[in-house]
């Protein structure tokens, strides 16, 4: 059921992909490769699917410093939108844009975006029936991380940002995030961080939105919060019941009003891969495994096609990008 986007390839490092499905049901996706994560010849590459099977290889940006974690969308004026992030750290990055008015064939140069600006961190933003941009972004520091949404009402054009939204801070010992205990600076402690970052986005209702987050191994569970106000005001965030082991995760909500993870179910490590479904977007429960052997599977994207299926994309090993269409017809609790 899974196949690898490419063989060969002038890197020996992927990570962080995006998919998108295109106006004429080609597929396209994008992702960061080079040497090693945060090297300087690490840039953003892409292949589309056409007539069941993935194209060459085409380099879309390069900076001079490392680039990260590209998003695939469109809006609703039928621009497709690529984002991505730069720098030598998530600290202190820089995000940038391009554009195409043909589906990928060409783009538009690159635009460096202001400071303090990033687009969609990691996963698709949720574009509302009204042309509204609802971005899942987040601002990470050595010692906090937290959400963030960037709303625009033209296109992405300009941005409102909204938060931050994070969890409670409350004793860490129960598992739940609150103040770390003292750390001394330089210690293994200090090294860890509270908090939650790269949001995934779902619509609800009309006017009611939920994030899902990953949290930090303090938290150790996916966090959730809501907006009822399409996104303008937000929720603190809660844990849900579902294991997160500091890795990135995504959601869709199906247009039958289920939502569905794509989450690695351990409480270390990014194996194994998996698929869980609610009925009520709170509880969940896991129903496929995708992946299951050693190693590192992660960083999943996921869309859901016209046709009803899920497209996914995940890392492998750090070296791959696999790409799967899941069949509707099992998103089920009991298959």
């Amino acid at each position: 059921m899974t196949e690898p986007i490419f063989i060969d390839a002038p890197f020996a490092c992927a990570h962080a992909s995006t998919i998108v499905e295109l106006a004429n049901g080609d597929l396209l996706a994008a992702w960061f490769a080079g040497s090693s994560e945060g090297e300087k010849d690490v840039a953003i590459f892409a292949s589309r699917r056409s007539n069941d099977s993935w194209g060459p290889l085409v380099e879309l940006v390069r900076e001079p410093v490392a680039c990260y974690n590209p998003v695939l969308f469109h809006t609703h004026d039928g621009r497709l939108h690529l984002y991505y992030k730069f720098g030598t750290h998530p600290v202190s990055w820089t995000a940038g844009r391009l554009s195409s008015d043909d589906e990928g064939l060409t783009w538009t140069a690159t635009e460096h975006l202001a400071a303090g600006l990033y687009g969609p961190v990691r996963t698709k933003p949720l574009v509302l029936d009204n042309g509204v941009i609802v971005s899942g972004t987040s601002v990470e520091t050595y010692r906090s991380w937290a959400c963030w949404i960037e709303r625009s009402t033209d296109h992405g054009a300009t941005w409102t940002k909204i938060g931050p939204i994070s969890v409670p801070r409350q004793l860490a010992g129960d598992g739940v995030c609150g103040d770390a205990p003292p750390a001394v600076p330089g210690s293994e402690e200090w090294r860890f961080t509270q908090g939650i970052i790269q949001p995934s986005v779902v619509s609800l209702g009309p006017k009611h939105l939920r994030l899902y987050a990953r949290s930090t191994s303090l938290i150790g569970k996916i966090c959730a919060a809501d907006s009822f106000d399409a996104g303008l005001t937000w929720t603190q965030a809660h844990p849900i019941d579902v294991p997160n082991p500091n890795s990135g995760i995504d959601a869709v909500a199906l247009r039958d009003g289920r939502v569905v993870l794509i989450y690695n179910h351990t409480n270390t490590g990014r194996s194994p891969l998996n698929l869980a479904m609610s009925t009520d977007s709170e509880h969940f429960q896991m129903f496929h495994v995708l992946e299951d052997q050693p190693g590192e599977y992660s960083y999943p994207a996921m869309v859901q096609a016209r046709d009803g299926d899920l497209l996914i994309t995940y890392t492998s090993m750090r070296r791959r990008i696999q790409y799967v269409r899941f069949p509707l017809s099992l998103v089920r609790t009991d298959s």
